[in-house]
């Protein structure tokens, strides 16, 4: 599937632009802070119906403005081709529709257009709190599995309910207590086995991916850990119900879930440098691509790759560019303040592809931008 043409009207800092998209390679040049991620943020939101950088979107409005309107035409693998509006007032709920009709439930549309996102703050995935790693998986695998956002939808919903009845004063009603983790339980271990399954098949790929582009150069791993490793996730709970009346709150669950991420069987958040943390991530986002590729609705995903180059050695660049300009791989969007790596992507393929400048929310082409 790729992008064929995209409107957008009051998306953050772009006040209007309307874009004719090559189906290959689809660069944006200029200075930080111009709105190139800003327009991958627009792509980013008509696959998973919100901003990669936002939960409000309200937020995504542009300043002094009540609206935003965003409007596409995809063609997909079949040459068949589907537009996807979405617009919203202030104050209002957004309305999403594809070929004129609107979703019942946002739900819905997720997988419809599969993408990944590679950006600068994705080091987060590694920086931060499990819970970064976590989403990790979740994004991947509801957009091939939608039982998977419903199980994850009822595990949330009760873990939330035992939650409030961990804090009453006058203590919890047991009956209602039991079956709250009981949901947990089931719904839990449903999502357990998916994120198993997941890993163990993103492993071996990811794995690939790093040794090529670091050519060889260091090992990497990745290991889910769950409380579902520890038995029957229902025992699991039950087990230290006490504490968690103690605390308030649930302490054992898959929303305690982490990801292990190793290079040379030490963890990277504490052994990488800036340009194997990013090299892990870059690796790891490709992987999810291929995974995406030959999974589900067997769609080819879109790439968005922002600002992917900074911090990585000319060889490490050298490698990711040869990767995305193989013919695995479908429509990229690729920024960049560089002009040399954007030349170098371009004069090492033979792709088709299409140069824009951005400047202060502006999108030009170059064939009317000027420097």
């Amino acid at each position: 599937m790729f992008l064929k043409k995209i409107s957008i009207v009051n998306y953050k800092n772009i006040r209007e632009a309307t874009l004719d998209l090559s189906p290959k390679m689809n660069c944006f040049i200029g200075h930080n802070g111009e709105g190139k991620t800003n327009m991958l943020d627009a792509v980013y939101y008509m696959s998973f119906c919100r901003s990669a950088y936002t939960t409000s979107d309200a937020n995504v409005i542009r300043h002094g403005e009540d609206f935003f309107v965003l409007d596409a035409v995809y063609v997909n693998d079949y040459g068949d081709e589907d537009s996807v509006f979405c617009g919203m007032k202030r104050g209002s709920k957004k309305h999403f529709k594809r070929n004129k009709k609107e979703y019942k439930k946002l739900s819905m549309h997720l997988g419809m257009i599969p993408l990944i996102f590679v950006s600068p703050s994705d080091t987060v995935i590694i920086e931060g709190g499990s819970e970064e790693r976590r989403r990790l998986m979740d994004v991947v695998i509801s957009q091939y599995d939608n039982s998977y956002i419903d199980a994850l939808n009822r595990y949330n919903k009760a873990l939330q309910q035992r939650n409030t009845l961990l804090k009453t004063e006058e203590g919890p009603d047991i009956e209602l207590l039991s079956l709250l983790e009981e949901q947990m339980a089931f719904y839990g271990e449903t999502i357990y086995n998916k994120r198993n399954d997941f890993i163990a098949e993103l492993t071996p790929l990811f794995q690939t991916f790093y040794s090529r582009i670091s050519q060889d150069k260091e090992e990497v791993s990745l290991g889910y850990v769950s409380h579902c490793q520890r038995g029957p996730l229902l025992d699991v709970i039950r087990r230290d119900r006490m504490k968690d009346l103690a605390v308030g709150y649930s302490l054992h669950g898959v929303h305690r879930d982490d990801l292990e991420m190793l290079i040379g069987g030490y963890p990277i958040k504490r052994e990488g440098s800036q340009g194997q943390n990013k090299t892990f991530v870059i690796a790891l986002k490709l992987a999810q691509f291929y995974f995406l590729k030959r999974t589900g609705s067997k769609t080819t995903p879109i790439l968005l790759l922002d600002d992917v180059f900074d911090k990585l050695d000319v060889q490490r660049v050298e490698q990711i560019v040869k990767i995305v300009a193989g013919d695995e791989f479908g429509q990229i969007f690729l920024t960049d303040t560089n002009r040399d790596h954007l030349d170098r992507i371009l004069s090492s393929s033979s792709l088709d592809y299409r140069l824009f400048y951005v400047d202060n929310g502006d999108i030009m082409p170059k064939e009317v931008a000027y420097v």
